[in-house]
């Protein structure tokens, strides 16, 4: 689904992306790993088209996406999500929900006059599709909610949401667990597996609960300083001793100080 070749992102000489190459297969749920300050929510960005590439190259499905804007890999199919959620706070669940797809009829100006119609018509299979997504993620009670009074668990689940609302191919998450209570965090595993099983999403997932990524990912990408140094099982990059190295530092080789530091 996506290839990343020798990708650099430097902010002035600072290299927060250092050379990193990097598969993701299709219908995987990847896990990518590293010890904080190690570039993955950089590359993410420059994946994501938020940040532009200071050399390198990004494909997906074969075709060159690099320094392509967010709103044109949104049509390609490719999204994200962020560390802190991006909700419209005012708006209600559902709201947010519906806000999603792209070149709806009431968007212009014209259309407000004369295809009243139309819109009304596109709002209730919006709104019906809205209250599919929220009953899928187990939070129909809050449709009605400001999306900015709920929790931040309850807001990383919205964002999942959200990617539903179109027909996502590849979902980037960065940190979905961080700071969500790990009842609600089963409940966002729960949906990323079903989404991944059920309807074909691949996913890239950014966290540092060992025990989240062991759940769901498969495939497990490490990266320190930039790049990757280490891909395979959980099983295997925790035994890795270079992983090992980059978390805990030279000579420190208790797997299960890896697994304290990363929880």
């Amino acid at each position: 689904m996506i290839e990343v070749h020798d990708l650099h992102k430097h902010f002035g000489g600072f290299h927060a992306v250092d050379g990193a190459s990097l598969k993701i297969e299709t219908g995987s749920i990847t896990g990518l790993i590293g010890p904080n300050g190690a570039g993955k929510t950089t590359l993410f960005n420059v994946i994501a088209g938020v940040l532009e590439p200071t050399s390198g190259t990004v494909s997906m499905d074969g075709e060159d996406i690099t320094g392509l804007p967010p709103h044109k890999l949104f049509g390609k199919g490719l999204l994200r999500t962020f560390q802190i959620a991006h909700e419209f706070s005012s708006m209600t669940c559902r709201e947010n929900l519906m806000m999603v797809p792209e070149g709806q009829t009431g968007e212009t100006l014209w259309n407000t006059w004369f295809g009243r119609k139309r819109i009304a018509d596109e709002e209730r299979a919006l709104r019906a599709k809205a209250d599919e997504v929220l009953e899928f993620l187990t939070i129909t009670h809050l449709a009605d909610h400001p999306a900015g009074a709920v929790s931040g668990g309850q807001k990383k689940l919205l964002e999942l949401g959200r990617t539903m609302m179109v027909d996502a191919k590849m979902v980037f998450l960065d940190e979905v667990g961080a700071g969500v209570n790990r009842t609600l965090l089963n409940t966002i595993g729960d949906a990323i597996i079903r989404l991944n099983q059920e309807r074909g999403y691949t996913f890239c997932v950014i966290e540092h609960d060992m025990d989240f990524i062991g759940r769901l990912c498969g495939p497990v990408i490490c990266m320190a300083e930039g790049r990757v140094l280490a891909e395979g099982t959980l099983a295997e990059i925790k035994a890795n001793d270079a992983v090992i190295e980059a978390y805990l530092g030279t000579g420190l080789k208790n797997k299960d100080q890896l697994e304290g530091a990363t929880a």
